[in-house]
């Protein structure tokens, strides 16, 4: 089957009127003790942060910014070397700026291919906050996967698809809403909606990744939960233009 062309939004990209850049932030396995994945997040060339770059988007340029996020996170990911740690590169896209999946990809193929990053590395975040037709979210989702991306659905449990969402498409891996991960050490409602959260997207085949971890009670509880991979500030903040170094911590067991 021929591929479509792109439309000149796909082809012009790269014209999004404000210059950015990305930090990147690791997802780390801790039973293997590596970093499973680098989340790219968008900053301005000056290092500011995404809240002064998202101010700039709009209805008429957010296809054009989604795309140009894209490029610019697999450029520099190769260009930092992320292609040789055996990490993946996570990239967060919005689903709303996708008209045809098949078309829409062309750009990020395309950009993968001139800075010679293995597709097969790319895992691509969405959001259940945004609002988009089922119908449509499940023909991105599944046109990514036949291509050989991962699919990873962020903020689990604090949008609009969530459970919904499973009963017709799971994706390789559920990221949890930070919300729902704060003060689990001290909370015991949070530990049993989380147990039971664990438990049902294990069952499903989706890999489960807890974001938002700042203490190491909070990834213990989370360890002896038996969950793998985690995010946040224990582990490393998120680096402009670099891989940071990983904090292991020492984690004792809980007795949850």
């Amino acid at each position: 089957m021929t591929n479509p062309e792109p439309c000149d939004g796909c082809r012009n990209g790269a014209t999004f009127h404000k210059p950015i850049s990305m930090a990147y932030q690791p997802i780390v396995s801790l039973r293997e003790r590596r970093v499973f994945a680098y989340e790219a997040l968008v900053r301005g060339t000056d290092g500011s942060g995404a809240a002064a770059v998202f101010q700039e988007v709009t209805d008429k340029n957010r296809y054009l910014f989604d795309q140009v996020c894209r490029s610019t996170a697999i450029d520099l990911a190769s260009r930092l070397g992320l292609a040789g740690t055996g990490a993946f590169l996570s990239i967060n896209f919005l689903t709303d700026a996708v008209y045809d999946p098949r078309a829409c990809i062309r750009v990020t193929l395309e950009a993968a291919e001139r800075a010679g990053f293995p597709t097969d590395r790319i895992m691509f975040e969405f959001t259940e906050a945004e609002k988009v037709e089922p119908a449509h979210l499940l023909n991105i989702l599944r046109h990514y996967r036949s291509l050989g991306f991962l699919t990873a659905i962020d903020d689990f449990g604090a949008g609009y698809a969530g459970l919904g969402l499973l009963c017709d498409f799971v994706p390789d891996v559920a990221k949890l809403d930070m919300h729902l991960i704060r003060d689990c050490d001290t909370d015991p409602t949070r530990r049993k909606i989380l147990a039971h959260t664990v438990s049902m997207l294990r069952d499903l085949g989706s890999e489960v990744i807890c974001e938002g971890i700042e203490t190491p009670e909070e990834a213990a509880v989370l360890q002896d939960m038996d969950v793998d991979l985690m995010q946040g500030y224990l582990f490393a903040k998120p680096a402009y233009e670099a891989l940071p170094a990983i904090a292991w911590p020492e984690l004792a067991a809980t007795g949850y």
